[in-house]
């Protein structure tokens, strides 16, 4: 496939000066791989990408940045509130999209004072980022597809409320994500490999929040995978878990990682569905740090070695 090579950069001095510029000029070349180059600088505005084939390559992630600042409560002009999913400063609505070097954020603020916020809404089959930061509070990263049906009527509204529900195969490498309340959630296959994953403290010393909110579907061999990665956090001891189920059928599996002080023992939240504990899978093995344990809770299984195994990027995802 031939490649299509375009240039942005905040000063004004490439060809284009915003991402959503170059992203509106990469549709006259749909039937090539368009790679989109952008320059260090601050990066404010909602960027959306439904093509196929298309790379975002940033100059470093600490000087690339991509921000945003919707939130669930804002009040939309008919009246009523945005919701979680129209919050994303980056909406991924396509295939083979790879991303390095790139900060994504939503600036919105901490989840108890605006709600949800996406810093990326990720939908698509074989979507890479490496070496990229995802920075948010509440809701930071969403691993399509939604669940088949929203608990509450208009709980879904956005792009993808009507749409056939495609699970998607992600590969995060060497990247950063942090946040606090369910920050990686979804019925996506997201595959974390070496990466650190950061609890931020949401000004409160008995519950700092949950990693992820899986809602894998029924049926679906794998959903979350964290290998190598670090849990880290600025939160007090024992305060966090690792995840909880958003839908009954959630899977979240962590091998070989360091875990912080700041998880607790039990590990893992069943987000008081006692009816889930024979549906979800949450799983460890090999673990280490202050906040790793033998001792979860009751319905988290602790995987034997040639069990963690299975675990490869290879049969995870596929590629």
């Amino acid at each position: 496939m031939d490649i299509r090579e375009l240039y942005v950069s905040a000063k004004g001095d490439r060809e284009f000066r915003e991402v959503a510029e170059a992203l509106e000029a990469a549709k006259a070349y749909a039937d090539r791989e368009v790679i989109i180059h952008i320059a260090p600088g601050i990066y404010h505005e909602e960027i959306v990408i439904n093509q196929d084939n298309v790379s975002l390559i940033g100059a470093g992630a600490e000087s690339t940045i991509v921000t945003y600042s919707h939130y669930a409560n804002e009040i939309m002009p008919e009246g009523d509130k945005r919701g979680t999913f129209r919050t994303a400063s980056v909406f991924i609505d396509a295939d083979n999209f790879y991303a390095n070097e790139i900060t994504f954020q939503n600036e919105a603020g901490q989840g108890y004072k605006v709600g949800q916020a996406l810093a990326v809404y990720a939908d698509g089959d074989h979507l890479v980022f490496e070496n990229c930061r995802f920075e948010g509070y509440q809701d930071t990263l969403f691993t399509a597809p939604l669940p088949m049906k929203e608990m509450q009527p208009g709980g879904f509204k956005g792009p993808k409320e009507f749409a056939p529900r495609r699970v998607g195969r992600h590969l995060y490498k060497n990247c950063y994500l942090a946040g606090n309340i369910d920050f990686i959630f979804g019925g996506g296959i997201a595959y974390f490999d070496g990466c650190e994953i950061f609890m931020k403290y949401r000004d409160d010393d008995e519950l700092s929040g949950y990693v992820t909110a899986p809602s894998t579907f029924e049926g679906q061999k794998y959903g979350y995978v964290f290998n190598h990665c670090r849990f880290t956090s600025d939160c007090p001891e024992s305060t966090a878990y690792l995840g909880r189920p958003w839908r009954n059928h959630a899977k979240a599996v962590v091998i070989n990682s360091e875990i912080g002080p700041h998880i607790k023992k039990e590990g893992w939240h069943d987000w008081n569905k006692k009816n889930a504990w024979n549906t979800l899978f949450f799983a460890e093995y090999g673990n280490f740090g202050e906040g790793a344990s033998q001792e979860r809770a009751p319905f988290v299984t602790m995987l034997s070695k040639e069990e963690a195994e299975e675990y490869t990027i290879e049969n995870v995802l596929g590629w």
